[in-house]
């Protein structure tokens, strides 16, 4: 069973996600960040996945690579060797200078290498069945299936990763939580729903009536110690944060504490 998705709640707490790596200290999406989320011990990474305009998937968040490199343009017009020449480092840090945006196939590889480690993956967008299939492939192949999740906030991308990869837990994203929440989750067949941080803090009981239901909770994007208290009182089982390292810290010295 994957550490997201664990037969009992861990007695130190959520599990810690790191947000598109540790991206509080390296570039965000990328493997200098990934390797900085594994090294603090992060147990689960999230990432993001689009695809080039030659239908290579890459790992980035925005839809155009303009704020996270030295680059302009959308991911979708651009192919994917213009997209992984791109310097995605420099921006954050003279330090990750010559970063780049890595390919889904090199951040499976990363994870592959790294068994404490496992991947919640976000679909960006719109995707069909046949698109997500060589992403699904690529995860199969490495042996990552039984570490991964896989989600997205389009209920259409959902339903095609229930056809495509039927075999991987999903999980829904959302902003606000809508009023037919649940219902929604329930005829896409996800294991967790994910709405922001505001979205549960506004209402715990969210938590409860997931849990009632059979699903998880992992709201996003979680940095300050007064969201965090909330969020353990309210009994969520995973917390995404830039920030997994002080998080780590904080789950860890809050547990000496209880038991002292």
């Amino acid at each position: 069973m994957t550490t997201l998705l664990p037969d009992a709640p861990h007695p130190s707490g959520p599990v810690v996600v790191a947000h598109r790596g540790y991206c509080a200290v390296a570039p965000q999406n990328t493997l200098a960040a990934f390797e900085a989320a594994w090294r603090a011990g992060a147990p689960a990474l999230e990432l993001d996945v689009r695809r080039t305009a030659d239908g290579v998937p890459v790992v980035i968040h925005d839809p155009i690579v303009d704020r996270v490199s030295d680059g302009v343009g959308a991911v979708e017009a651009l192919d994917a060797a213009a997209v992984r020449g791109l310097d995605a480092g420099s921006r954050f840090s003279p330090v990750y200078g010559g970063q780049r945006i890595p390919t889904f196939a090199e951040a499976i590889t990363f994870l592959a290498a790294r068994p404490g480690m496992d991947l919640l993956c976000e679909y960006k967008g719109l995707w069909a069945s046949e698109e997500l299939a060589p992403t699904i492939a690529a995860i199969d192949a490495a042996g990552l299936a039984g570490r991964t999740v896989v989600q997205g906030f389009s209920q259409e991308t959902v339903e095609a990763l229930r056809t495509a990869a039927p075999h991987l837990p999903r999980g829904f994203l959302c902003d606000a939580a809508p009023a037919d929440l649940f219902a929604v989750a329930e005829r896409l067949e996800v294991v967790t729903v994910n709405p922001s941080v505001a979205a549960v803090l506004a209402d715990p009981g969210l938590v409860t009536t997931a849990h009632s239901r059979g699903m998880r909770v992992m709201p996003w994007t979680s940095n300050e110690t007064s969201e965090w208290e909330g969020l353990v009182a309210a009994g969520v089982d995973a917390i995404i944060t830039d920030r997994p390292g002080e998080l780590r810290g904080w789950l860890a010295g809050r547990a000496g504490a209880v038991l002292r």
